[in-house]
């Protein structure tokens, strides 16, 4: 997909990782020959991916074994050196997962292939899996800067929300793997999330980040704020959001990164899912852009949710809260990266380590409309 260029002053630096794609080629290819026990097995058009995400590094290639070309995502683990994003990074944990929602059919995945756990062929724990066809919403710059979906008439934008949110409810209606059973007592994610999301402000901390005071603001609030009660558990994805879809003529053909899926209630997707294209529009409008107002709306989003599922989603507003403050350590941990590496200068403030931080404060300052 042709990318749009980002406004003046949007700064789309982000170095993640220092990988040398022709050594990893090599590396790779060497361990197909054994894992597949066929020495003539080469490793062709291994490239970055466009959407490589902040946490992994997602590598295509195209494996040849004779006549056959498969092509294939090779995902590696962070490298330790390069501050990863996140703690841990359980590569058994997200392929359980993927399996799991294949074999229910209610959400089109791609096929994990294999697992190695071994940092020795490749210098880091790695999987492979097939690639699937379509486009994802990209986030570096922000799909609502311009390009295809922009340009999309309502009429296909419609049919794209309306397809996403029914992919969402399709997540939260396949059963749990063992993988995530083992997480905990049913029924206590949403007080693992909230004490998960202090730990990782901690961590984050701990491992050369800084201490950010509006977190630490919004992270008080969630634990004096807890809900009483929450909605049963479900399979969330703990990543849902549409630049984790790929697309085709607008209507899903894959959900993809699930190293953040846990058992929790299902108003943690929901409200992730609104959060992240609201986050984008502000940016959008901030810059002058008209960005995609009418798109995924929280009142339609939640609506379109409850005919799908047939759950009507409580404590909206707390867990918008929460998807904004575990979005802001993850900033971050992001922007303490971008330092480590040279991209972009320490900020005075610690505040603007967080991306949002303007809209976050809104947000706990009770001043942000949600039009729920």
């Amino acid at each position: 997909m042709t990318r749009h260029p980002a406004p003046d002053g949007v700064n789309t630096t982000v170095t993640t990782t220092r990988t040398d794609l022709a050594e990893l080629a090599a590396a790779l290819q060497s361990w197909l020959r054994t894992a597949d026990d066929d020495p003539s097995v080469t490793v062709e058009d291994l490239t970055r991916s466009e959407s490589s995400g902040m946490s992994s590094v997602t590598v295509l290639f195209t494996a040849v074994r004779g006549r056959d070309r498969s092509e294939q995502v090779l995902r590696l683990a962070p490298e330790p050196s390069a501050l990863p994003v996140f703690p841990g990074y359980d590569l058994h944990r997200q392929a359980a997962v993927t399996g799991a929602l294949a074999d229910a059919g209610l959400v089109p995945v791609p096929r994990v292939r294999r697992v190695e756990e071994s940092p020795e062929p490749l210098g880091r724990p790695f999987l492979v899996m097939d690639r699937a066809d379509g486009t994802a919403p990209p986030d570096n710059p922000p799909y609502v800067f311009g390009g295809p979906f922009v340009d999309a008439t309502p009429t296909e934008r419609d049919r794209m929300q309306r397809a996403s949110v029914a992919l969402l409810a399709g997540v939260h209606a396949t059963p749990p793997p063992d993988a995530l059973r083992a997480d905990g007592a049913a029924g206590t994610g949403l007080a693992r999330l909230v004490d998960d999301t202090a730990g990782y402000y901690a961590w984050t901390v701990s491992e050369g980040g800084v201490r950010v005071p509006i977190l630490e603001d919004g992270l008080r609030r969630l634990r004096d704020e807890l809900p009483a009660q929450a909605s049963p558990d479900v399979l969330a994805w703990g990543d849902a959001r549409i630049g984790n879809i790929l697309y085709r003529d607008f209507a899903p053909t894959a959900a993809l990164d699930w190293e953040g899926a846990a058992l929790a209630p299902p108003e943690y997707d929901a409200a992730w899912f609104v959060f992240f294209h609201r986050m984008y529009q502000d940016m959008a409008e901030s810059f002058g852009k008209p960005g995609l107002p009418g798109f995924l709306r929280a009142a339609d989003v939640l609506e379109q949710y409850r005919t799908d599922s047939g759950r009507t989603l409580h404590d909206m507003p707390y867990f918008l809260m929460l998807s904004a403050v575990r979005m802001g350590i993850i900033f971050a941990r992001i922007k303490a990266r971008s330092v480590h590496f040279g991209d972009t200068p320490a900020p005075t403030d610690p505040d603007e380590y967080v991306l949002h931080h303007r809209m976050l404060r809104t947000i706990l300052d009770d001043r942000y409309e949600w039009e729920i």
